[in-house]
């Protein structure tokens, strides 16, 4: 992989990293998720990105350049949730996810770190010492999506 650099968000990166969004769910998610739960969780045509920039700017949000382009981003609020991390289907499994959270995880000195991990991202963070606290289905559109309650104690 090229180099890879971390950097704080600009609200200017926030069109491009709700596009990453939406085509990184439709690409890496698909083998664990239905088209119809891929279309309710991720719809271009449903991303606020006013209310987007807004939780970015509030939250430690980091975005990670290689190739070029953005490989991907990652925010954690204050209190220890880590609420998005979303790497390219092109950068997968290139260690890019890990960096992200290596910061992220030390960004607010808390006790713990509590996520909510799809079907797809769920072995990602237990590699990562999180453990499920409980399996659920939440409502995107009128469609149910499973995803699990995680949490990490630092």
């Amino acid at each position: 992989m090229e180099r890879l650099l971390l950097r704080s968000y600009r609200p200017s990166d926030c069109p491009a990293l709700a596009r990453l969004f939406c085509e990184t769910v439709h690409e890496v998610c698909r083998g664990d998720y239905t088209p119809e739960q891929l279309a309710a969780w991720a719809a271009w045509d449903t991303v606020d990105l006013e209310a987007w920039d807004r939780s970015f700017r509030e939250h430690c949000t980091l975005v990670a350049e290689a190739g070029g382009g953005i490989a991907g981003f990652g925010d954690i609020h204050r209190s220890g949730y880590l609420d998005r991390l979303y790497i390219h289907k092109d950068f997968q499994r290139q260690g890019i996810a890990t960096a992200l959270c290596d910061r992220l995880e030390g960004a607010f000195p808390v006790p713990g770190i509590t996520t909510h991990a799809s079907i797809t991202a769920r072995g990602f963070f237990q590699k990562r010492g999180y453990r499920v606290v409980k399996e659920q289905q939440v409502e995107r559109r009128g469609v149910l999506l499973t995803n699990y309650e995680m949490e990490k104690t630092l």
